[in-house]
């Protein structure tokens, strides 16, 4: 298999870093600039080697012309390529349609542990795909029809209303907005069915993490929890983008303070 020449971005302690380093997986319409504003630096800062990858086709890595079709199968490959290269077995912590990538990558390698922040859901994405419908169906239905997903968030408006917080400054929902970029239909349809997940091949270590103001996944995340023998902590007042949200830390703490538990 030949490597995808993948972006990585990179934080790394003042001393020495513990022995397992973060890797840290997007969702959709981002790339790995969404853990650089605020999770990577707080890792790093508490002694971790943080490292976060864009995607095929995301952000600064190669394939961005054939975004449309890349399968989570193709970005599970991603993953894979760049955990290889971090010398350890790293934590994997994913968001979105990224902590939907984790769960397809622990069906078949072990980790020392998981993060599943705002999760896409373990069964199908139909129910809130008609829920999106009932709620603004023009920009859904224009995704559906031209096999673009960027038409559901693209305006500011959009992005906002799907993924950020409604206290989020629109300075900063301006500045996000402007780094984001369509994504893959093909992922979208995996989610929907093509492609689900399988929690009983999973044997790492998972937490769930929520967001209480993720009208859209929300609702799922304590039943993704349920499948991984896990009960699901819901971070308050935050949004489905946590890691861009104005209440981050709550959730960045809550991680640092499991993989503590864990001894990781």
């Amino acid at each position: 298999m030949v490597p995808m020449n993948l972006e990585i971005l990179e934080r790394s302690p003042q001393g020495n870093a513990r022995a397992t380093p973060l890797l840290f997986v997007h969702g959709m319409w981002v790339g790995a600039w969404c853990w650089d504003e605020y999770f990577l630096p707080f890792f790093a800062e508490n002694g971790y080697r943080a490292v976060a990858l864009s995607l095929r086709g995301h952000a600064g890595s190669e394939g961005r012309a054939g975004v449309r079709w890349y399968s989570i199968a193709d970005y599970v490959k991603d993953v894979e390529q760049v955990a290889s290269q971090l010398g350890a077995p790293p934590v994997l912590i994913g968001i979105s349609m990224g902590g939907f990538i984790v769960q397809k990558y622990l069906e078949t390698h072990t980790a020392p542990a998981g993060v599943l922040l705002a999760p896409a859901p373990l069964t199908t994405m139909w129910p809130i795909a008609v829920q999106f419908v009932s709620r603004n169906p023009l920009p859904l239905l224009a995704a559906i029809f031209t096999l673009k997903t960027y038409s559901v968030v693209k305006t500011p408006q959009l992005a906002r209303c799907l993924l950020f917080s409604a206290d989020l400054p629109e300075e900063q929902v301006l500045k996000y907005h402007a780094n984001m970029q369509d994504d893959s239909f093909r992922a979208f349809l995996d989610l929907l069915g093509l492609n689900l997940a399988h929690p009983k091949r999973v044997k790492t270590p998972v937490l769930v993490l929520g967001a209480e103001m993720d009208w859209a996944l929300g609702p799922d995340t304590k039943a993704t929890a349920r499948a991984y023998g896990a009960q699901a902590e819901i971070s308050p007042s935050v949004s489905h983008y946590t890691s861009l949200d104005p209440g981050w830390k709550c959730a960045a703490e809550r991680i640092l303070s499991w993989l503590r538990e864990k001894g990781i």
